[in-house]
């Protein structure tokens, strides 16, 4: 999957700003989210594409020299390779990205949120996605030695560390807090996350306390220790 195609909904009806991260139903909350939008909203694309969510207003060219000049060399070339081919907005965007490419008013006065989940339970399922769709005989250790893990927090983080969102919902407790946040915002949530978008890669269903070794725990533990300090994580 390439940059591009990873999911940013920009409701302007509804004001809010949702920031899709990984592994945490992004594409469920997506689908939902998208019944509520009209022809004026930013929603990137789905693939494959999940009906009813359709994609709109997600091209476009930018004032790109604020966020130039906050980047570095590398970003500044994929900065400009997204405004020449128009991609404005696109899948996972992160917080710093949107309030570049959004006016000040709208990033300031929009509800913004995400959802982010234990580290562990989440790099669990991340193994089993990877292994499915490119390396089946991968081991859980060779998944470690490779390092791409699912880090979320520069998703919803400024450079230096700071929460850019309004709230970060809590994966295990998802339909409660989703609605919570629906309340706010005055939409209807019923029957909650009805599309459960995406397939279930996990065949070992042991909790993860019961397949990670004590290095993997703390392998984990140091590498997201960021998200574990911010949100209070435990094993």
């Amino acid at each position: 999957m390439t940059e591009y195609l990873k999911t940013v909904i920009i409701s302007h009806k509804h004001k809010f700003i949702f920031i899709k991260t990984k592994k945490t139903a992004g594409t469920s909350i997506e689908v939902f989210l998208s019944q509520f939008c009209d022809e004026n909203d930013v929603l990137t694309p789905i693939y494959p594409a999940v009906s009813p969510h359709t994609p709109r207003g997600y091209k476009g060219y930018w004032n790109l020299f604020p966020e130039l000049a906050r980047s570095s060399l590398c970003e500044k070339s994929t900065i400009m390779w997204h405004w020449v081919k128009r991609k404005k907005f696109r899948n996972h965007a992160s917080a710093l990205t949107i309030s570049h490419r959004v006016p000040k008013h709208i990033w300031n006065s929009y509800y913004k949120f995400c959802v982010d989940r234990n580290p562990w339970d989440k790099t669990l399922s991340h193994y089993y996605m990877v292994k499915s769709r490119r390396y089946p005989e991968m081991t859980l250790d060779q998944y470690f030695k490779r390092g791409n893990l699912c880090l979320n927090y520069p998703k919803y983080c400024d450079q230096k560390g700071n929460i850019m969102v309004d709230r970060v919902l809590n994966y295990e407790n998802l339909d409660h807090q989703l609605a919570q946040v629906c309340k706010t915002l005055s939409l209807p949530f019923n029957d909650g996350l009805t599309v459960r978008a995406k397939g279930d890669y996990r065949v070992d269903r042991r909790p993860y306390q019961e397949v990670f070794t004590a290095t993997q725990k703390g392998y984990v533990a140091e590498a997201f220790s960021r998200e574990i300090s911010m949100h209070n994580y435990g094993f």
